[in-house]
C-alpha cells in the first residue's frame, strides 16, 4: 500500500506538471489507477523465472524437440516506457527433464513484466530455461511491434521487431531450421 500511495502522489504531480488539472473530475482516480497499473505492468521483478520451471519439473525420458509458440507478451520499454507487445516461439529439446507448458509462458511473463528491452528478454528467457532444465538446447524467436517506434520518433507504424537466441542443439543449422519451419506452420487451424 505505501509503494501505491507514493506512486500516486508522483502521478498527480506529473499530471499537475503536464498542465492538467489533477483535481478534475475526470482525472482524481487516474493517479490510483496508474498506480496500480504500473505495478502490474511490472510484477516481473518479483518472480523468479527458474523456481518458476522448477516448480513443475518432471523427469522424463524424451529427447525430441518441445515447442510452445504464440505466447502473448506485453512489456515496458526502458527508453521511453512506452509498451511493446508480441509473441514468444520457444523451444527446448529435453535431457532428462521436462517442465510443465504453462510454465514457459509464465517465465516469459515474468522477465516482460519488467522495464525492458526485447534484446535481452530473449536471451534472458533463453538462459532461464538452460539453467532450470539443462536440456541439450534452447531456442527463443520473438515478434514484437514497440510503441516507442510507432508513436513517437519515427512513427513506423508496421514495423516489427524480430529477435532470437539458440544454444545447445539448436546452434545446428538443421536443428534451427526445423524449429523455424515449426514455428512458421499452423498445424492447427484456428476456427
Amino acid at each position: 500500500m505505501k509503494t501505491t500511495t507514493s506512486l500516486m502522489k508522483n502521478y498527480k504531480s506529473i499530471l499537475d506538471l503536464i498542465g492538467e488539472d489533477s483535481s478534475r473530475e475526470g482525472l482524481l482516480k487516474t493517479p490510483e489507477r496508474v498506480a496500480k497499473w504500473m505495478q502490474f505492468a511490472v510484477q516481473g521483478y518479483h518472480k523468479n523465472p527458474v523456481e518458476i520451471l522448477n516448480s513443475a519439473k518432471f523427469h522424463e525420458p524424451v529427447s525430441e524437440m518441445v515447442i510452445v509458440k504464440n505466447i502473448e507478451l506485453y512489456s515496458l520499454c526502458e527508453h521511453h516506457m512506452l509498451p511493446f507487445f508480441g509473441k514468444a516461439h520457444i523451444a527446448y529439446i529435453p535431457n532428462g527433464w521436462i517442465t510443465g507448458l504453462s510454465k514457459i509462458a509464465r517465465v516469459v511473463d515474468a522477465f516482460s513484466r519488467r522495464l525492458q528491452v526485447q534484446e535481452r528478454l530473449t536471451h534472458e528467457i533463453l538462459m532461464a530455461i538452460h539453467e532450470a532444465l539443462k536440456p541439450h538446447g534452447v531456442a527463443v524467436v520473438i515478434e514484437c511491434e514497440h510503441l516507442c517506434m510507432m508513436m513517437r520518433g519515427i512513427e513506423k507504424q508496421n514495423s516489427v521487431t524480430t529477435t532470437s537466441a539458440f544454444i545447445g542443439e539448436f546452434e545446428k543449422q538443421s536443428t534451427r531450421n526445423e524449429f523455424i519451419n515449426l514455428i512458421q506452420s499452423d498445424l492447427i487451424k484456428r476456427r
